[in-house]
Order: structure tokens, then C-alpha cells, then sequence
């Protein structure tokens, strides 16, 4: 395994790069490869959770790139795509997870995989707003290279170790209906 690492290293390091800084093509499927993988190796649902609804703020503003370059502009264009998107976490539950409510903070009546997967959204959805904020206040440039990128992942990382290393999805079912 470490020579296999060692020799895609040694690759990867070896050929001249063309990536774009926003890792529009690779990050997303390496984080959509990740999760399956993750699972099998025992890493908590809700932590799984929190990065599939990265994933789908990620291609939520793939949609809305994709018709900005089209000229597809109609009124809330922005926010029915990234709801559309965020909101297909619903079909993990077709049959993937089964949705077992629990009540969270005495306040929230929901799964915690689901709530989990709307945090990471909002985290994303949040670090890349305040990526767009930071760069317009100093003039259109990034503070460090790759800013657009490391922000909305220290957002994900926070929300992660939130799931992971607390008791924050500890909760108490109850049922209420049946």
C-alpha cells in the first residue's frame, strides 16, 4: 500500500498541472467515492452525512454554473437549484437508510443522518459566501493561494468534528407518530 502511494505521488508530482483551483471535477468525486468507503470502515453515519451535503452543495453550484454559462436566468434561479439539489438527500432514504426520527435539543424532530447532511450544506453553503465576501473586500484577489477551496473545507471540518467528537447527535427517540 505505501508503494502504490508512493509511486501515485511520484506521478502526480511529475506531470505539469492543469487543475483548476476550485477543484470543480475532482474534489467532488473523490469526497462521492469517499463516503462509501467510509461507511465500511465504521466512520459514523452522521459525519458521512455532513459530507453528502457538501457533495450537494458542491453540484447545487455546478447547476448554477452550468446556467450561468447557458444564460438560463430566471427569477430565484440560484436558490430553487441549490434547493433542488441539497433536498435530493431525500433519496437516500429510497431504500439506502431507514429514517428513524429522534428528537435533537428538545427542539428538532428529526433523523439525525438527514440533519447531519443539511449542517454540511449549510457549512459549504456558508464557506464559499464567505470566500465571495473576503475576495470582494480585498479588491477581487484571494488572501492565499487555493483560499476558495481550504475555506469551505475548514467549514465542513468544524461541522464534522462537531458530529464526531461530541454528543451533539445524541438524542432521545421518541415516537410520536407510528
Amino acid at each position: 500500500m505505501i508503494k502504490l502511494f508512493a509511486f501515485l505521488t511520484a506521478l502526480v508530482g511529475s506531470v505539469k498541472a492543469f487543475a483548476n483551483p476550485a477543484c470543480t471535477t475532482l474534489c467532488p468525486l473523490i469526497v462521492g467515492a469517499s463516503l462509501t468507503l467510509a461507511q465500511r470502515m465504521g466512520v459514523k453515519d452522521e459525519v458521512v452525512g455532513v459530507l453528502s451535503g457538501a457533495l450537494l452543495a458542491i453540484f447545487g453550484y455546478w447547476m448554477i454554473r452550468f446556467c450561468e454559462k447557458r444564460n438560463w436566468n430566471f427569477l430565484g434561479r440560484n436558490i430553487i437549484l441549490m434547493l433542488l439539489s441539497v433536498g435530493s438527500i431525500g433519496f437516500v432514504y429510497m431504500g439506502t437508510l431507514e429514517y428513524k426520527p429522534g428528537l435533537h435539543w428538545n427542539l428538532l424532530y428529526i433523523d439525525s443522518f438527514l440533519l447531519a447532511a443539511l449542517c454540511g450544506a449549510a457549512a459549504h453553503i456558508l464557506g464559499v459566501t464567505l470566500y465571495g465576501y473576503l475576495k470582494a473586500k480585498n479588491g477581487g484577489h484571494a488572501h492565499f493561494p487555493f483560499e476558495k477551496v481550504v475555506i469551505p473545507i475548514l467549514f465542513d471540518a468544524v461541522v464534522c468534528w462537531l458530529f464526531w467528537g461530541t454528543d451533539l447527535c445524541d438524542c432521545q427517540e421518541v415516537l410520536i407518530l407510528k
